[in-house]
This record gives structure tokens, C-alpha cells and sequence, in this order.
């Protein structure tokens, strides 16, 4: 048996070796479907492919972002100053500089300038490079699994708010199962009472008063409603004891059990059963709210 799990978490993992340093990230949110979206570093293009296939296996749902930050350590990466730039910065402030606007650039400053001083692109061997990789696809693999964990520990929190939606859901069907009882005996002395004001006392009068009474009962009669209801809800916690990806099948029943419930209420006549089912549609909503969440 499989634990529930949810949509939203975290995953995080960095380290080192063979002269680069990383860190990966590995976030997900709630989706109808699995997409998952990678940035990685130039020159590991494969990253991509082995993050998609690794996802899709731990995951069926939710908007997975996996970001890969990788750079070679100083030491093993020689700097060197980017000439061009340097000239096109300085070109482009001599106008201000003679204007006497401000001041011209010192050595240092310019030098600080993003891009003025950069890393030498260093001849990767192929078999060191592929190494390199290897070690990003397992670093990789561990902030999905990491995600994973947070995903299960949300998927648990879940559980335990769904079990008690549902414990609520029913209580309020089984308040509007012995309301519904009531329903008959309102209807026909509702009847009764309008037919004696128009028609006076009479036997006639009572007769057709129960009969009239008796056809508004069968269209009032919510016992199928109910019975349908019951049925969700056992539905409901087979999916939430089972666990695995769920949320598809959960969602789909709430809207059945919304769909009971507003039939409920439009069959309702008596005031009482009437709260209940607008308590219940309020109850089933929650519910509804909270499955979003649901893998």
C-alpha cells in the first residue's frame, strides 16, 4: 500500500568534485498534469533528458522545476581580462567623461564590472567531463528524491485533514438521513392545514390532502440522494487508505458528491434539511479544496 502524496515541496542537494562545485533544487506546485522544466549549465545538455525520465518516475503530477548550478573552482579555471568589453565600456563614457559628468574609471573599477574579467574556457577531457556529469546526474537524482520526501510528508499531513472532511461529510448525511424521515408527516400536514383554510373541515379534505401530500413525498424523497452519498464517502476512503496518486480519482468523486448535494437541497422542504444540505455543499467544498493538493 502507497502513502498519500501531495503537490508542493522542496528538494535540495550541493557538492563537489573533479575541479567544479554545484548545487541543485528540485521545487514542485500543484498541476493537473506532470510538466517538469529544467536550467542547467552550458555544456551538460543530457542533464535535461536524465532529469525528465527521473521525474516522471517518482512523479505523476504537479509543475516540477529542477535548476543545476555548476562552476568550475577558481584554481582549476584561468581568469582573463575581456579587452572588447573593456574598450566599449570605456568608449561609451567618454562623451560624459569630457563633459565633465564623471570622473574617469580607475583601473580596479573597471576591472570590477561584470564581464570585464571571466574564466578561460578550459579544455574538458571527455572522459573527465563525462565523470563531471555523472556526478551531476546523481546529485540530481538526490534532490528529486529529496523532493519526493517532502511531497509524502505533505501527502501525510493531507491525509489526516481529508479523514476528517470526510468524518464530517458523514455526520451531516447521517443528520439529514433522520431529518429526511420528518419530511412526509411536514408535507401533509402543510397540505392539510392550506386545503382546511380554502375548503373547511372535512373527510374529503384530509383524503385529498394525503395524497397530495404522498405525490410531493416520492419527488421529496432524498433516501437515493443518501444512499448515493454513503457510497462516495466509502469511495472516498478506499482512495485515501490506498494512497499513490489519487487526486485525479478524488477530485472526480467530489464532484459526485457535490452533484448528490445540491440535489438534496432542491428536494429539501422542511427548513432543517434545508441547513443541512447547504452545510453539507460547505463541507464537500472544503473537501474539494483540500484534494487540489492531492497527487
Amino acid at each position: 500500500m502507497s502513502q498519500l502524496s501531495g503537490m508542493t515541496g522542496f528538494g535540495r542537494t550541493e557538492g563537489g568534485g573533479g575541479g567544479w562545485s554545484w548545487v541543485v533544487e528540485a521545487r514542485s506546485v500543484n498541476g493537473r498534469s506532470l510538466e517538469v522544466r529544467f536550467r542547467g549549465p552550458p555544456g551538460f545538455d543530457s542533464l535535461e533528458r536524465a532529469t525528465r525520465d527521473a521525474a516522471q518516475a517518482r512523479f505523476q503530477r504537479g509543475q516540477v522545476s529542477v535548476t543545476v548550478t555548476a562552476r568550475r573552482l577558481e584554481a582549476e579555471a584561468p581568469l582573463r581580462i575581456n579587452h572588447e568589453l573593456a574598450r566599449t565600456l570605456l568608449d561609451a563614457g567618454e562623451p560624459w567623461i569630457r563633459e565633465g559628468r564623471v570622473l574617469r574609471p580607475t583601473l580596479d573599477g573597471l576591472l570590477s564590472l561584470r564581464g570585464v574579467i571571466e574564466a578561460e574556457p578550459a579544455e574538458t577531457d571527455p572522459e573527465a567531463l563525462a565523470e563531471i556529469n555523472a556526478l551531476l546526474v546523481a546529485a540530481m537524482t538526490e534532490a528529486l528524491d529529496a523532493l519526493k520526501a517532502a511531497r509524502l510528508e505533505e501527502g501525510g499531513q493531507l491525509s489526516g485533514v481529508l479523514f476528517q472532511l470526510l468524518d464530517e461529510v458523514e455526520a451531516l448525511v447521517a443528520r439529514a438521513g433522520r431529518l429526511a424521515g420528518d419530511q412526509t408527516e411536514a408535507i401533509r400536514g402543510r397540505f392539510q392545514r392550506r386545503l382546511s383554510e380554502l375548503a373547511g373541515e372535512g373527510s374529503d379534505v384530509a383524503e385529498r390532502a394525503f395524497l397530495e401530500a404522498a405525490t410531493l413525498a416520492v419527488k421529496a424523497d432524498v433516501r437515493e440522494e443518501l444512499d448515493r452519498l454513503g457510497g462516495h464517502l466509502a469511495s472516498a476512503r478506499s482512495l485515501l487508505s490506498d494512497g499513490g496518486a489519487a487526486g485525479r480519482r478524488l477530485d472526480f468523486l467530489t464532484q459526485e458528491f457535490m452533484r448528490e448535494a445540491n440535489t438534496l437541497c432542491s428536494k429539501a422542504a422542511i427548513a432543517d434539511l434545508t441547513r443541512t444540505g447547504l452545510d453539507l455543499k460547505a463541507a464537500i467544498d472544503q473537501f474539494r479544496e483540500q484534494v487540489q493538493n492531492v497527487e
